[in-house]
């Protein structure tokens, strides 16, 4: 589905990500795993389109995408839940989903208003509040439930759980491994490694821009010396 095959990014004069390769098949959950300042985010950010590739190439289901802006990935069905959220601060919960709904590019409409609702009943019950009248944790509903209206084929979610409550990080990671049944792809950012590697098939590690260990999750779930080298854990 998605082929990131030797890319190349800079902030300026600083050279972030250096060479790397990532794939992610149908239906499948990938984890993207590093310390912080790694180069996690800034990989989103080039596939998504915000920061430009130096080189290399971003391939979504055979095609050459790489460059493409950030409305026409979205349009192509990546659904993308960034850290800090993003949600519309001055619009309501009910206008931050009903402004995102959408079929999918192939038609698909299974993630409905009504279902993200039922997903997340808390964001049921504050319809009418502004989006910066929320709680941290019902941000991040909202900024989940907002993504699953667009009925993505592959979601992204970036620090899904940063800065939670352990009984919200709970109820995020229930979601998450929820979508994960309905077919849709994922990949997953998250400090806490052992959560990512219990909730995806496969993940990779960044150390300083590049790809340091890779492999199906369970596979790194029994290497604690190799996590410990590449997570500080």
């Amino acid at each position: 589905m998605l082929q990131i095959s030797s890319l190349n990014t800079y902030y300026g004069d600083s050279h972030i990500l250096q060479g790397v390769d990532l794939a992610i098949a149908p239906g499948t959950a990938v984890g993207l795993l590093g310390r912080n300042g790694m180069g996690k985010t800034t990989l989103i950010r080039s596939l998504m389109g915000y920061v430009p590739a130096a080189s290399g190439k971003v391939a979504w289901q055979g095609r050459d995408v790489t460059g493409c802006p950030p409305e026409r990935m979205a349009r192509l069905g990546i659904g993308y839940v960034p850290e800090g959220r993003g949600i519309f601060p001055n619009l309501s919960v009910r206008e931050n989903l009903v402004m995102s709904a959408r079929r999918g590019p192939t038609g698909r409409k299974d993630w409905t208003y009504e279902r993200v609702l039922d997903t997340f009943p808390r964001l049921a019950e504050r319809l009418d509040n502004g989006g910066n009248q929320l709680s941290g944790g019902e941000q991040q509903m909202l900024s989940i439930g907002r993504a699953l209206m667009t009925n993505p084929d592959l979601m992204i979610l970036d620090e899904a759980t940063e800065g939670l409550a352990p009984l919200i990080v709970a109820e995020i990671w229930k979601v998450i491994a929820r979508i994960g049944t309905t077919g849709i792809s994922t990949l997953i950012v998250d400090r806490n490694y052992h959560a990512v590697l219990s909730h995806t098939d496969s993940a990779v590690v960044l150390e300083k821009g590049q790809v340091v260990a890779g492999g199906s999750s369970a596979d790194l779930l029994a290497q604690p010396e190799t996590l410990a080298r590449y997570l500080g854990v």
